[in-house]
């Protein structure tokens, strides 16, 4: 039976931050289990992207990572254009928003999840305190007084035999929205169907992106344009959030057929529209764990938080948790001194869960707002919508608080996060 400090389940962008983030600010053993395989970076763009803001890349240099997405791919955006689909209110955000101090820079990065992925993985993989686990499935998790036991599935035969069970401090389960770890803790879960699916595909267009991220307000839900490499300012991810029967009759459409749609539902602003890849739908729910802890257990990222991506949200708060936990670890370990380390201080844990699922809880609230809001469809309150909309766009100080927000400017950021200002 190995033994180490921590192990992580899901070797996800989440769970390999934690590691990393583990392993910069402690000298712990960290084991990683994951049976999902590593894909290479291809030449054409993943369909799977994810938009990082500040914070989120704040973090990943400071782990020594960001330069290895640089030199690999991704595609900044320094402007937002978001509009109401047949109504009057529109909003415009950009780094002259914030006033001088943080002029000329990205208001994000849209980046595969390969790559990102690919990038953590090669960092962790030269780290000697981290081992990798990635031949067995997990079978289950026992508790003890001091320690968690987890083995591994037996009944299938691989070429490398058989795994011996491993031994942790803490167990951190990073392994996404259906989590196994989170299923064998029997946590409870508050759901809510967004009654949405989301359409995802990589596509083209004539007019070109003009580094900006856009988005629509349909009737039936958000259409999002989010640049993409190849950086030749015509290709980009599009995240489609629609109803069930919406996206059945919209992935059923022939390629041009679909492309013309995106072109009408865009109004025009990026030109016409060409289908370049596959197109893939998935169901929206809305997960929050009860708790986040339990025991020795932590659930972090999408194993305890799914939202809504109409703000592209949810992998910057599962890298924040990734980097508080990280540090709540850190600080528990400086505060008990030399000896033997109780990585699962109920008191510090306890601590951790209550402050992040503050926050997941407030980003739920603030995504379920925004699409109610723009779900209703009645004259009299698209009219005020647009007004509404077409106030905010004039108000500087209240643009400064949602682009703060949209990048992670926070000041009680986990240290790895936060941005250090001239």
């Amino acid at each position: 039976m190995q033994k180490f400090d921590v192990l992580i389940v899901g070797a996800g962008i989440v769970g390999l931050t934690l590691a990393l983030a583990l392993r910069k600010t402690t000298d712990l053993k960290i084991a990683i289990a994951d049976t999902q395989p590593i894909k290479a970076v291809t030449p054409e763009p993943e369909v799977r992207v994810s938009a990082i803001n500040m914070a989120s890349q704040t973090l990943f240099e400071n782990l020594n990572i960001w330069s290895d997405i640089t030199e690999n791919r991704l595609q900044p955006y320094q402007k937002m254009h978001i509009w109401d689909k047949g109504g009057l209110g529109k909003l415009d955000f950009s780094f002259d928003d914030l006033g001088p101090f943080l002029q000329h820079e990205n208001l994000g990065w849209i980046i595969e999840n390969k790559v990102i992925r690919n990038a953590l993985w090669q960092k962790a993989q030269t780290d000697e305190g981290i081992s990798f686990f990635t031949d067995h499935k997990l079978a289950s998790i026992t508790e003890g007084d001091s320690e968690v036991f987890v083995s591994f599935d037996t009944s299938v035969e691989v070429s490398k035999g058989t795994q011996a069970p491993l031994m942790a401090k803490l167990v951190v389960g990073a392994d996404g929205a259906n989590s196994w770890v989170r299923k064998q803790i029997d946590t409870p879960m508050i759901t809510r169907d967004y009654d949405h699916h989301a359409i995802v595909a990589t596509i083209k267009c004539s007019q070109g992106h003009e580094n900006t991220a856009w988005q629509v307000f349909l009737p039936t839900g958000p259409l999002a344009f989010l640049p993409l490499f190849p950086q030749d300012n015509a290709t980009c991810s599009i995240v489609y959030s629609t109803s069930p029967k919406e996206a059945k009759r919209l992935t059923a459409l022939n390629a041009i057929d679909f492309a013309k749609e995106l072109t009408a539902a865009s109004d025009g602003k990026l030109g016409n529209i060409e289908l370049v890849s596959e197109r893939f739908t998935y169901p929206l729910t809305m997960r929050l764990a009860q708790d986040f802890v339990k025991g020795r257990v932590v659930l972090i990222g999408d194993a305890a938080h799914t939202i809504h991506p109409l703000a592209g949200q949810g992998v910057n708060l599962g890298l924040v948790d990734a980097a508080a936990l990280a540090q709540n670890i850190t600080s528990l370990m400086s505060a008990q001194g030399t000896g033997d380390k109780n990585l699962a201080s109920p008191r510090v844990l306890k601590a951790f869960s209550r402050a992040r699922k503050s926050e997941a809880t407030e980003m739920i609230a603030a995504m379920e707002a925004i699409k109610q809001t723009f779900s209703l469809q009645q004259p009299g309150v698209k009219l005020f919508r647009g007004i509404g909309l077409s106030l905010l766009d004039n108000v500087k100080p209240a643009k400064k608080i949602l682009i703060e927000k949209a990048l992670g400017l926070k000041s009680d950021l986990p240290e790895l996060a936060q941005r250090k200002l001239n």
